[in-house]
């Protein structure tokens, strides 16, 4: 490859690259960046001239990057995070800009706050794709690798590189199937009931959990399931409790009952509450439309606050 064949690539190249592989597939790329399959497909093999061998090869009905292609991933969001901040401008209009967005969150927050960030920027902006990703718990390599524009979870990662802003505090509150049980008013009834609970797929419990068990609190663990969208299909109809974010009473436990956690089984002020973070990279720190996204998620917390729902 000559010097001539590395000025050719450009942002919008990167860019394409970037979502075959997020995506794993040259159609789901295409709807996503609105371009017709062959012309994504035509992109792919002159960037493959250009770099000198292969990137992706088929794979059943779908295609599959090579070893060199993900080795490129990193390379390429760094050259593209680069050419964005060296085009950026002091101003960003919204309604002119189509904007290809990328939030880290797990089901609560997404449940919560994503839809109505995704409204107002559609209304907004002149057109809109928003990519929606698990944070689990997260690292701040989502952030400094490009994975996520932004993220949204009560345990916001550390790094000199990253940035984080409170958007809202919450509690926890325990949830029942008041048509099969009472709510528990002790610590005896709280620590003797079965319960539901959330374990990541990475092993990490609620804060919640991890708290009362350093504090040498047992409970019977009757279940746990790997997202709190899994919770209310095994507390229906069963005397069995969760204790989640009060938030969710929003949306997902909208058909539970609640009530506070007996102060005594909780030791209030340990796990009672918690944070819920948005977390940045600091290079995106006074980007035009990553202030404008931050100030649009923000503004739609206020809104969600004067409701009464949070």
């Amino acid at each position: 490859m000559n010097e001539i064949d590395r000025l050719a690539l450009d942002g919008a190249m990167l860019r394409l690259f970037l979502t075959v592989l997020d995506e794993g597939s040259v159609t789901a790329a295409a709807a996503r960046l609105d371009m017709t399959q062959s012309a994504v497909s035509h992109a792919l093999q002159r960037l493959s001239r250009l770099v000198g061998e292969p990137l992706f090869v088929k794979s059943g009905r779908g295609i599959a990057p090579t070893a060199h292609a993900l080795s490129l991933r990193e390379p390429a969001r760094d050259l593209l995070a680069g050419l964005q901040q060296f085009g950026a401008r002091g101003t960003f209009d919204p309604s002119t800009a189509s904007l290809d967005l990328t939030v880290a969150a797990n089901d609560l927050q997404r449940d919560l706050l994503l839809p109505g960030l995704f409204r107002a920027t559609e209304k907004r902006a002149s057109r809109v794709h928003m990519r929606v990703i698990p944070s689990d718990v997260p690292s701040a390599d989502m952030l400094r690798q490009g994975r996520c524009d932004l993220l949204i979870s009560p345990y916001a990662p550390e790094g000199t590189d990253i940035v984080q802003r409170p958007l809202l505090r919450d509690r926890y509150v325990v949830f029942y199937d008041p048509e099969a049980r009472a709510a528990p008013r002790t610590a005896e009834e709280f620590l003797s009931a079965r319960h539901v609970s959330v374990v990541y797929p990475n092993g990490e419990s609620l804060d919640f959990d991890r708290r009362l068990q350093a504090d040498g609190v047992q409970r019977d663990m009757a279940v746990t399931v790997p997202s709190f969208s899994g919770v209310p299909a095994f507390l229906r109809g069963t005397t069995m409790i969760a204790t989640l974010p009060s938030l969710l009473r929003a949306n997902l436990m909208r058909d539970f009952a609640s009530t506070a956690a007996p102060l005594e089984a909780v030791h209030e002020g340990r796990a009672g509450g918690l944070t819920m973070m948005m977390v940045w990279h600091r290079r995106f720190g006074s980007d035009p439309l990553h202030v404008w996204l931050r100030r649009l998620l923000a503004a739609g917390v206020a809104e969600m606050r004067k409701a009464g729902r949070g």
